[in-house]
C-alpha cells in the first residue's frame, strides 16, 4: 500500500514538473512571437495561437497540481501556486485583446520569471527526494 501511494506521488510529481516546463516554454514561445508581432505580418496570428495554447498550458498546470496533491498524497500548495498563475494568465490575456501594453508586457516578463521558478522549486524537490529515496534504500 505504501509503495501504492510513492509511486502515485512520483508520477503526480512527475507530470507536474512536465507540466511547469511545459508552461514555461509556450510563455518563452510567446515572448519570441511578441517581436514578431512587431517585425512580420504573421506575427499577430503567432502570438494569438501562442496566447491560446499558453493559457492551456496553464489550465494544465492547474489539473497535473491537483493530480499530484490529491490522488497522489502530495501538498495543496502546488495548487495554489498553479490557481494563482491561472489567475495571471487570465489577466494577461485581457490585458492583451484590450490593447493595454503597460499591463501586459511587464506581467508578461513576470509569469515567466515566476514559472522558471517553479520548474526550478519542482527540480529542487524532485532531487530532493530522489536523495532522501537513495539514503533509505541505501540502509538496507
Amino acid at each position: 500500500m505504501a509503495s501504492q501511494v510513492t509511486a502515485n506521488a512520483r508520477r503526480g510529481s512527475s507530470f507536474l514538473r512536465i507540466a511547469i516546463a511545459v508552461q514555461t516554454l509556450t510563455i518563452f514561445l510567446q515572448a519570441v512571437s511578441a517581436g514578431l508581432l512587431l517585425t512580420s505580418s504573421y506575427g499577430e496570428t503567432l502570438h494569438s495561437v501562442g496566447a491560446r495554447v499558453m493559457y492551456g498550458a496553464s489550465m494544465l498546470y492547474v489539473l497535473a497540481a491537483v493530480l499530484a496533491w490529491k490522488p497522489g498524497g502530495g501538498s495543496p500548495q502546488p495548487v495554489l501556486h498553479a490557481s494563482g498563475f491561472l489567475v495571471l494568465a487570465s489577466v494577461q490575456v485581457v490585458s492583451g485583446i484590450a490593447h493595454v501594453p503597460s499591463v501586459h508586457l511587464p506581467l508578461g516578463v513576470l509569469m515567466f520569471g515566476l514559472s522558471v521558478l517553479a520548474a526550478a522549486r519542482r527540480r529542487g524537490a524532485a532531487e530532493g527526494s530522489a536523495g532522501i529515496d537513495r539514503a533509505v534504500f541505501s540502509r538496507r
